[in-house]
């Protein structure tokens, strides 16, 4: 009984590993960056300012991402650990909802600096 379930498992975990293991061909890099780079012309393309401004913004959305996830986990810590005091259980629930409040305005930001940077890169392009 225990060897049916041992094969089972190691089948399961066969299925669930292989998709993981395909390897796809990348391009060869630009040749002509190349020759500028040997030649002290630095990259022959730089980054504009809104690929730099976009890459700031990713930055600081995450981290406020992870201050969202560490509220989320006080306010679980705290209401877990609040054997029936309400004023406990109302200061956790009021920072869960806080929480989910800025979560949304994350997302929004995020939406629409993504929708933003598309349409400059499309318009540059």
């Amino acid at each position: 009984m225990l060897k049916k379930y041992f094969i089972f498992f190691l089948l399961s975990l066969n299925l669930l590993l292989v998709p993981a293991t395909h390897v796809f061909a990348q391009e060869d890099p630009d040749p002509l960056q190349d020759i500028a780079q040997k030649s002290g012309y630095g990259a022959a393309t730089s980054n504009t300012l809104s690929e730099t401004v976009g890459k700031i913004i990713k930055i600081v959305l995450g981290l406020l991402g992870i201050i969202f996830l560490a509220l989320t986990v006080y306010a679980g810590v705290l209401w877990m650990t609040a054997a029936g005091n309400e004023e406990q259980v109302t200061k956790a629930l009021g920072i869960l909802k806080m929480a989910v409040i800025g979560l949304i305005i994350i997302i929004a930001a995020y939406s629409i600096t993504y929708f933003v940077m598309i349409n400059a890169f499309a318009l540059t392009a």
